[in-house]
């Protein structure tokens, strides 16, 4: 059974920083795709940034360019999500997700398995 769960969210003022964790279980497939979306209440979900275990190739949103890094430790089979200059427009729910195999896109349907979420809440 896979399970992902995250951590590390929080309240930080504008211009802050957050490191996001998705330590996640269960993957059997020697190829997947681990990815970081968020939901602002009222909208939908989004895509930020996806990884995939071989080649630890990344994918990004335009919105999160220049400011978000993912990354991932083997090891620990975690995720990680450093989000730099932080804005109050990001704030909202993060959720990792995972898929098994490479994801070319970071389209939720894409997606199979889903963590509970973290909250993430940026002021002004």
């Amino acid at each position: 059974q896979v399970q992902l769960v995250e951590s590390g969210g929080g309240s930080v003022q504008a211009g802050g920083s957050l490191k996001l964790s998705c330590k996640y279980s269960g993957i059997t497939a020697s190829a997947y795709s681990v990815a970081w979306f968020r939901q602002a209440p009222g909208k939908e979900r989004e895509g930020a940034a996806r990884i995939y275990n071989l080649g630890e190739s990344t994918i990004y949103a335009d919105f999160v360019k220049g400011r978000f890094t993912i990354s991932r430790d083997a090891a620990k089979n975690t995720v990680y999500l450093q989000m730099n200059n932080l804005a109050p427009e990001d704030t909202g729910m993060y959720y990792c997700a995972a898929h098994v195999g490479y994801s070319y896109s970071l389209n939720a349907t894409s997606f199979t398995y889903w963590g509970q979420g973290t909250q993430v809440t940026v002021s002004s």
